[in-house]
């Protein structure tokens, strides 16, 4: 079944199904009908010859130079053309995709005053796998993604690049092959394809579903790690953690008792300290903390999926034409700086747990850095080296962004929101994030195998899983080919799918 945009209930998993699975889509017939409304307005308006930013005035510190009509005629030609000064490699397919979706749901609201035929070409550029070729970087997230934005929009000018059927294409030829025709661009067309921060927020939506999965499985690993190390599980009592009142530590708990179902351990068989390091018994509290601030983060980022992110807006009920800031990045670039920080937080609680599974003088008996001749075998005593060197990466990438502004145009752009900053350096931290998590599921399973006891169905689950890629260091041997297959794992998602296939979904 197609998705419908209608402006108003665009999720971020239906934008994954959009950008990654080429899930149909349509434009809701009410939508249209505003955007035709709204345009007529427009049109009106220019007869009249009403002063429109960006329509016939220029843009930026030219928008008091009054533009005549044939300058109108060919303004959003060159507009296009000067905004489309992007570097650096093409974004991935996905991101762009979302992209693209992201503009058609802000025209769905009938108040950007383009024609239909804009929005319809970016319908069927997303129907028919016609993805522009927009370079990385180049976008301060203020007036929108004007740079990677305005290198999709040279697609509805029959110019520009994009993939086609695994090819890089021009432009031209790409809509050629799809059967799409050259829609060309009049007066508004153009800033009304560019102006609102799109790019930014489709590619943390993306990260926000990313991130999620990644957060159930930072408990599941954490619950092996607790397992392995015979820990209290006094901690992760929901009790505790309602009574303090934080909905992401009492979910986050509830997960790691429903992983550690059926457990020796939870059945008191086995004995445990009376407290544990902090590494594990706050655990619930550290994850909980960072899924509240992805939480945050979900929902400014779905209103900006949902909202008008256009300047100037036109509001065709009242005759109104209104010159704001409502491309403005700062709403979502301030809460994915946090989220992106919440997962380095994980991170490093991970890499402590990691630690007391391979110091002899923490980890419960285990053998010395889980090798099974320690000093003539090292074990997983360089893995840690390695999960250290990313994690010292993500702290650097985790200065946030959002408070990085370079005045742009002259002054009069002179606070912009970095978000696109934002976005690139959270694909860095969750990528690395995905090989210190594997990390640590390598070394909780290496140590649960030295350990005699019945685990909890959850945990023996992902243990299952994490063997059918590593198998279990009896000798040393290179590492390197390890840490790869778990951080491949981990992105997967495939733990998380087969633990909850066991033990039910996480919360």
């Amino acid at each position: 079944m197609s998705i419908i945009f209608d402006g108003s209930s665009l999720t971020i998993e239906k934008l994954v199904a959009i950008a990654r699975d080429h899930e149909t889509v349509e434009l809701a017939p009410e939508a249209l009908e505003r955007i035709k409304t709204c345009r007529a307005m427009l049109e009106e308006k220019l007869a009249n010859k009403e002063i429109m930013y960006g329509t016939n005035t220029g843009i930026g510190e030219f928008s008091e130079k009054i533009l005549n009509d044939d300058q109108v005629k060919e303004f959003q030609k060159f507009l296009i053309y000067n905004h489309a000064a992007g570097i650096g490699e093409p974004l991935p397919i996905p991101f762009v995709r979302a992209a693209l979706a992201g503009r058609i749901n802000v025209h769905a609201h009938g108040n950007s005053g383009c024609r239909p035929e804009i929005t319809l070409t970016f319908v069927e550029m997303l129907n028919k796998g016609v993805t522009p070729v927009v370079c990385t970087k180049g976008s301060v997230g203020a007036s929108g993604d004007l740079a990677p934005m305005a290198q999709a929009a040279l697609l509805l000018m029959g110019e520009g690049e994009a993939f086609y059927n695994g090819e890089r294409l021009s432009g031209s030829e790409a809509m050629r092959r799809a059967g799409i025709k050259i829609p060309g661009l009049q007066a508004r067309d153009g800033l009304a394809a560019i102006n609102g921060s799109n790019v930014l927020t489709a590619i943390s939506a993306l990260h926000i579903y990313e991130m999620e999965r990644f957060i159930k499985q930072a408990e599941i690993a954490a619950a092996m790690t607790i397992e392995a190390l015979l820990g209290n599980l006094k901690p992760y009592n929901t009790k505790l953690h309602e009574l303090r009142g934080f909905s992401g530590a009492i979910t986050s708990a509830k997960n790691l008792m429903k992983v550690l179902e059926g457990s020796d351990l939870k059945s008191g068989k086995m004995k445990t300290k009376v407290q544990d390091a902090y590494s594990m018994r706050s655990t619930p509290q550290v994850i909980g903390a960072a899924r509240d601030a992805i939480a945050y983060a979900r929902s400014q980022v779905e209103i900006e999926l949902n909202g008008v992110g256009d300047n100037p807006i036109f509001i065709p009920e009242e005759k109104l034409t209104l010159t704001g800031a409502n491309f403005q990045g700062s709403p979502v670039s301030l809460p994915m700086d946090m989220a992106g920080t919440a997962i380095t937080m994980v991170c490093v609680l991970s890499e402590r747990r990691l630690n007391r599974l391979t110091n002899p003088a923490l980890s419960q008996g285990l053998p010395d850095f889980l090798a099974h001749e320690p000093g003539f075998y090292s074990g997983m005593m360089l893995s840690q080296y390695t999960a250290d060197h990313l994690i010292v990466e993500q702290r650097i990438l985790s200065a946030p962004a959002s408070v990085q502004s370079i005045p742009a145009a002259a002054d009069q752009e002179d606070f912009v929101s970095m978000g696109m900053n934002t976005a690139l350096k959270n694909e860095q931290i969750l990528d690395n994030a995905y090989g210190v998590l594997g990390i640590e599921f390598m070394a909780a399973a290496q140590a649960m195998d030295f350990r005699q006891f019945l685990p909890g169905h959850g945990t023996k689950r992902a243990r299952e899983v994490i063997r059918k890629y590593v198998e279990h260091l009896e000798v040393d041997r290179p590492l390197y080919n390890d840490h790869n297959a778990m951080k491949k794992l981990v992105k997967s998602g495939e733990i998380l799918v087969e633990v909850e296939k066991t033990v039910g979904e996480l919360g």
